[in-house]
């Protein structure tokens, strides 16, 4: 008998984005076409400075890079970020292994192990798998479909702190939901972390993708929280370069960045190759940005009509990100989601979904949700609506509501 695993590991939650990927392998097989909106992977293409860059490089061995990513991709990207109105300067900043590096380094760095952070709730599931993997409990928030998944009164962030508590998170536009928080929501944020000497450490990967005219506010620009907050930032949305890895940390807090660039020392380098053609993508014409929220804006409004005349639906109001966590008239969202693979077809098509159970830590919530990610043209968004709208029709554990 082997050795017994460590109870980390056995701890560790799957991912409610991948999870189902044997069903659509196997689906796959049998001819099925799938329409993926399980997955925040953009089809809009990369803009081409990118690949420019990338054939460009006139290399003879492909090196490390600096451990806090290369002096000239940190000047560049410092650069846009002022560009931007945030404050921030090379010393201020880390090339991480995309975003997902960053919140993990964000987290160890501030947290140790039987800490606790608050994390409104649904919550990106990698927040979860991050937490359990350094030993930090994750305190959630309740958020409410019927609210639009808007912050709570900062009264219910206060009553669950407690001496562990070391950090709030927030993905601000908000994945899985779609929710761009006010700045006064920000700004009363900012007032509680001073006030209990807590960090914030925002995600703002989505920043580009907001439908309220304007970009949402950066915790960066909040100048008194300069010592309490922690950004992290990806180019994989924002230039639909998800496979490059390549992301930010960035605080104005020093001993922040010190301890983080130990963590980064430890894995060495960010890529080297994509963090040359990020160099090319930056220098991406304002255009590139306009078009693709232009874009994603079509869908989101073609997403937002075609749910809303499904009987017994509840999709809320969606102001960013290309993201949608909807109510179905189901009696559980991970078996309506394998079922879809497993036993539904329209004219040999069906949509893969991810169900949303594993962006809640409070156990029995959202199991009658879903998150989809509308990142697909809006000709294969509508034939995934089609193949959504008929399966509701014939699921065993369809509601009684959708059949009105």
């Amino acid at each position: 008998m082997a050795p017994p695993l460590s109870q980390r590991s056995q701890s560790m939650p799957q991912s409610p984005i991948r999870k189902l990927m044997p069903y659509a392998e196997q689906a796959k097989a049998k001819g099925i076409k799938i329409f993926h909106l399980n997955i925040g992977q953009p089809d809009v293409p990369s803009p081409p400075e990118f690949w420019q860059a990338i054939q460009g490089a006139n290399l003879k061995v492909l090196e490390y890079s600096h451990a806090a990513g290369s002096a000239e991709l940190r000047e560049k990207v410092a650069s846009a970020y002022r560009a931007m109105n945030l404050p921030v300067e090379t010393k201020d900043l880390i090339v991480t292994t995309a975003g997902s590096e960053a919140v993990a380094f964000a987290m160890q760095v501030v947290c140790d192990s039987g800490d606790e952070v608050i994390i409104p709730e649904p919550m990106y599931a990698n927040y979860i798998g991050f937490s359990t993997a350094v030993g930090v409990r994750v305190v959630p928030i309740p958020t409410k479909i019927e609210e639009n998944f808007a912050l709570p009164g900062i009264e219910e962030f206060e009553k669950r702190i407690t001496p562990k508590t070391k950090a709030i998170v927030i993905c601000n536009p908000g994945n899985p939901t779609g929710t761009v928080y006010s700045d006064r929501q920000l700004e009363e944020l900012a007032d509680l972390a001073l006030a209990k000497n807590l960090f914030i450490i925002s995600d703002e990967v989505y920043r580009e993708f907001s439908y309220l005219g304007h970009p949402p506010k950066s915790v960066l620009q909040i100048e008194r929280l300069a010592q309490h907050c922690v950004m992290c930032d990806s180019v994989s949305k924002r230039f639909s370069l998800c496979g490059a890895r390549i992301g930010f940390l960035v605080s104005k807090n020093q001993e922040v960045m010190g301890a983080a660039l130990k963590y980064a020392q430890a894995r060495l380098s960010p890529p080297t190759l994509e963090s040359i053609g990020v160099l090319g993508a930056l220098q991406a014409p304002a255009s590139y940005f306009e078009g693709v929220r232009a874009e994603y804006k079509r869908r989101r409004d073609l997403l937002v009509e075609r749910l809303r005349g499904i009987p017994g639906v509840l999709c809320p109001d969606i102001q960013g990100a290309f993201y949608a966590t909807v109510r179905l008239p189901i009696d559980d969202s991970d078996r309506f989601c394998q079922w879809l693979l497993e036993s539904f077809n329209l004219d040999g098509r069906t949509v893969m979904l991810a169900p949303a159970t594993g962006f809640y830590e409070t156990k029995g919530s959202g199991v009658d949700e879903v998150r989809i990610a509308y990142v697909l043209k809006e000709e294969n968004l509508a034939l995934a609506m089609d193949c959504l709208t008929e399966a509701l029709k014939v699921y065993p554990g369809t509601r009684q509501a959708a059949k009105l």
